[in-house]
């Protein structure tokens, strides 16, 4: 009873502010009956029957005909039952230490215009409380109505230049978004060898194809929700409206169930917006009744914190009236309360009282032309203020430079000198903890932050003193030499530990990049960005990796021909995985190393070349890279660099159908990586080895391989190994014979890619579920996976995907008993092999032949391609495993019962002995 009155009264303002809003008004009866006030709840039913009557000529609806008769009968219906318990959402929305007072009302009718509208924009002052209400409103919606999740972007860390291009914006916005949702940008993927399926089959599977379709980040993450039904909560937009506006319409219209909960000072005036401006919470009345002053929910806030404050504290009727004209004088902003509960412990709510009135006379006769609750937010932040000590104040002011929150060890690198010594920032900080100025952030290391409103108010603070530049250049050193301290543990046994801490930096190294552009420090930005573009490589942002590479790399100015040259072999490696285009000559970028003697930075850039190279399709120049980064790795003594290349070389040998290379570099490359305890070097290794062990038919193994890298893409939330892992256990399904599994595997890869928009990982998967419907004879379904991939293959030129593509096309024709259209789209995938130089492609384009050949009534030529195929697969030491035989079994059969077994052997061996161009 007593937590339902505790909303009486706001609800009954609302009620008097929207007299004619009957779903109000039956929340405010209900309330009513509930606290055991039964006869106020009916009069408020009569009060709103005469109203209707009397101004709008209609009656109450049914619903509350029917809620006023259930109070009248005192029914058992109107006491709820116990709540079920809600199933989890996937969600981002962090837990608030507090409760959320006052805003019962609000919540209610924002759960309501979210059921009706798909755009609805909280206004309001800063520190009225717009972020915590949303945050609470999505918590408390139906999950039922999300099954895709609820996800909080933070818009606030989002700092942009002045002359940037509006487009540049809206692609920073929907990065931020596609970061909060988990989504990451792939680069092409490697291509494994061809893989063998039940056809007897080799899959070809690396074209070089790109990760992500062609277009901005918008696009990408538009293909990425557009059947997703989720919740995105936008926070704080004020700063960028018209690119966060662009972004939500064409996010909205493409996207027909995601709805958007956004939170700015200002409409952000999109079509289609919801404007819900937050009020201040209700203010106490003027009096000395403790009981009349607890209906206030300003007051039960500042109670609530004052009590946490100051243990012992309780409102009474000695301090009622003091409660009540400080509640009042602060307008009733949650921030400006809860800033002065804090002092509450020191001063008294009296002597509190006082102090304020002062204050906002004082700001009354100061700044102009902003709002007045604004100015009422500063002056209670001026107060808090002027009790600090001069120490206090300059610690404050610098950490204001930090985006969200920073460690002790940043605020101790950022914020001392000039009178403040760098042991003494710890407990500088602890006694603005204390005064709630600053906030800390549950981490594995402890962090501090300051509310939006605080911060703001500690930049203008550092502009007075003069500090503002010195301030950003010591935050800028700090986190370049961070992010320099973070590349070598991302190569070893910290791994783990170093992503998920450089995750947490992230919005510091952006507002470090801002600096180093904006103060046009060359030398600066190039090292930033030299040094995080491992960690953005490992977490799949290779867009962000390259743009922002390329902004360091556009700043005026020289910088040490060592670091240039590193940031312009990131840059020209991270654009050609990522956009698929040459920024610079491979030869030019390598030969900005003849001046710079870094060896270890030459060998870098050989393997990142020769990767991007290969995923490129490119496999000569990357085996020609990868052979001189080896090299260099030996003579330096490079256990991690000497991993990295035979990890690389392990891939280029798949290709080339070198299986002994194969095993041999795997092998080599697992070992090293394991001595240096290094999890996504594993990764890699065991990849290689997973499609060995594939090849040559050992299923077992290979799925033991292809589950422990499962753990470990799981583990690092490396969502492409992730999908590409999944779909590998769905192939080694596919060969076994278990087509219901096969199809759960590949399914599972491709939801996992198509939530990260990695295009590549779609294609495996679906080129997988390809081959499975065909093996049921689900050729349609089949066909049409194979055509949609066909076409993005050859839109890149990749000739090894297009020999899977093909042969499995070729196939479904011969299934459907037409022979000329098989034999056609099979030797489109042997021009497309031999161009590959692939071997076990060209084979299994050779059995494709001789399926249309039998089919055709040639027999005996049908014989000699699958003579010359063997022979072309023992030649590389990779015949085909009984679980891959299932094609080239039908075909034997076909052609035994036509010519018998003894011209067929005969044939056979007499195609064994041709070149595969003269079998053909």
């Amino acid at each position: 009873m007593g937590e339902h009155a505790l909303v009486i009264a706001e609800l009954g303002d609302l009620v008097t502010q929207y007299p004619l809003r009957e779903r109000l008004r039956a929340a405010h009866m209900r309330a009513l009956y509930l606290a055991g006030r039964q006869s106020e709840a009916l009069d408020g039913y009569q009060a709103l029957r005469t109203r209707l009557a009397d101004e709008l000529g209609v009656d109450p609806s049914p619903e509350l005909v029917s809620l006023h008769q259930d109070i009248l009968r005192q029914s058992a219906t109107l006491t709820p039952a116990a709540e079920p318990a809600r199933p989890a959402v996937r969600s981002n929305l962090p837990s608030p230490p507090t409760e959320l007072i006052g805003r019962d009302g609000a919540l209610a009718e924002i759960d309501e215009l979210l059921r009706r509208h798909r755009l609805v924009t909280l206004t309001g002052p800063g520190g009225v409380g717009k972020t915590r209400l949303a945050v609470a409103a999505a918590a408390g919606t139906d999950t039922s109505r999300w099954p895709d999740g609820v996800w909080l972007v933070e818009l606030s860390g989002l700092s942009i230049d002045t002359d940037q291009p509006a487009a540049s914006v809206i692609d920073d916005v929907a990065h931020l978004v596609a970061a909060a949702l988990g989504l990451r940008n792939t680069p092409p993927r490697r291509r494994r060898a061809p893989r063998r399926d039940p056809s007897g089959a080799d899959e070809a599977l690396d074209t070089g194809a790109p990760a992500c379709q062609a277009g901005s980040m918008l696009d990408k993450l538009i293909a990425a929700v557009r059947d997703s039904r989720m919740l995105l909560v936008l926070d704080n937009c004020e700063h960028i409206v018209e690119p966060v506006a662009d972004a939500v319409e064409q996010l909205l219209s493409a996207a027909a169930q995601v709805r958007v909960l956004a939170t700015s000072r200002e409409p952000i005036g999109a079509s289609g917006e919801v404007v819900w401006p937050v009020p201040p919470l209700s203010l106490p009345p003027a009096v000395d009744d403790p009981e009349a002053v607890r209906q206030s929910s300003a007051a039960r806030l500042f109670v609530a914190r004052a009590a946490a404050a100051t243990g012992g504290f309780a409102l009474g009727a000695d301090n009622a009236s003091a409660v009540a004209d400080v509640c009042r004088r602060l307008d009733g902003i949650p921030l400006a309360l809860e800033l002065a509960a804090s002092r509450v412990r020191g001063l008294g709510v009296r002597a509190l009282a006082h102090r304020l009135d002062d204050r906002f006379q004082l700001l009354s006769a100061g700044k102009r032309g902003v709002p007045a609750r604004q100015r009422t937010l500063r002056a209670v932040i001026d107060w808090s203020w002027e009790l600090l000590s001069e120490q206090e104040r300059a610690v404050l002011r610098r950490l204001a430079v930090h985006a969200d929150s920073c460690t002790l060890a940043a605020a101790e690198a950022v914020c001392a000198g000039d009178g403040v010594r760098r042991t003494e920032v710890a407990d500088i900080l602890a006694r603005l903890v204390d005064r709630s100025l600053v906030v800390t952030v549950p981490a594995a290391e402890m962090r501090y932050g300051l509310l939006e409103s605080v911060a703001a108010y500690g930049l203008d603070r550092l502009d007075d003193a003069g500090e503002t530049a010195d301030a950003r250049r010591r935050h800028l050193s700090y986190y370049t030499e961070l992010a320099e301290h973070a590349e070598v543990r991302l190569r070893g046994p910290e791994q783990q530990e170093w992503l998920n801490r450089m995750d947490t930096e992230s919005a510091n190294m952006r507002r470090a990049l801002d600096t180093a552009v904006q103060i046009g420090d060359a030398e600066q930005a190039q090292r930033l960005t030299g040094a995080l573009t491992w960690y953005w490589f490992l977490r799949g942002r290779r867009s962000e990796a390259w743009r922002s590479l390329a902004r360091a790399l556009s700043v005026p100015g020289r910088s040490p021909a060592l670091v240039t040259a590193r940031a312009r072999s990131w840059h020209a490696g991270m654009t050609l995985l990522e956009d698929l285009r040459r920024v610079e000559p491979t030869e030019a970028v390598l030969k900005l190393f003849d001046d710079a003697d870094d060896p270890a930075g030459l060998a870098q850039a050989q393997w990142v070349l020769g990767l991007a190279e290969f995923s490129f399709g490119n496999l000569q120049a990357s085996t020609e890279l990868t052979h001189a980064a080896m090299a260099g790795f030996q003579a330096l003594g490079d256990r991690w660099g000497i991993a990295a290349a035979h990890a690389l070389h392990a891939n280029q040998a798949i290709f080339r159908s070198d299986l002994p290379a194969v095993l041999r570099h795997a092998e080599q490359s697992l070992e090293l990586f394991d001595a240096l305890g290094d999890r996504w070097g594993r990764l890699q290794a065991l990849e290689s080895l997973g499609t060995y062990l594939e090849i040559t038919g050992e299923y077992a193994r290979a799925t033991q391989v292809l589950r422990e890298g499962v753990r470990i893409a799981e583990d690092f939330e490396l969502w492409a190994e992730l999908s590409w892992m999944v779909s590998r256990l769905g192939r080694i399904a596919l060969l076994e014979g278990d087509y219901p599994e096969a199809d759960r595997l590949h399914e599972r890869g491709r939801e996992i890619a198509a939530q990260h928009s990695n295009v590549s990982g779609q294609e495996f998967a679906e080129i997988g579920l390809a081959i499975s419907y065909r093996h049921q004879r689900r050729l349609d379904e089949s066909e049409a996976l194979l055509r949609r991939w066909h076409d993005w293959n050859r839109s890149f030129e990749a000739d090894y995907g297009m020999t899977l593509i093909m042969v499995q096309l070729g196939f479904v024709a011969e299934l459907r008993g037409d022979a000329d259209a098989a034999r056609a789209l099979h030797e489109q995938g042997l021009a497309a092999a031999r161009s590959s130089r692939d071997i076990r492609a060209q084979a299994f384009s050779l059995e494709g032949l001789a399926g249309a050949a039998s089919l055709a009534g040639d027999h005996r030529h049908a014989a000699r391609l699958l003579g010359a195929a063997s022979a072309a697969r023992e030649s590389v030491g990779a015949p085909l495993p009984a679980g891959e035989r299932l094609d080239v079994d039908r075909i034997s059969a076909r052609i035994r019962q036509a010519v018998g077994d003894a011209e067929f052997v005969a044939e056979f061996e007499r195609g064994s002995r041709l070149r595969m161009a003269e079998a053909a």
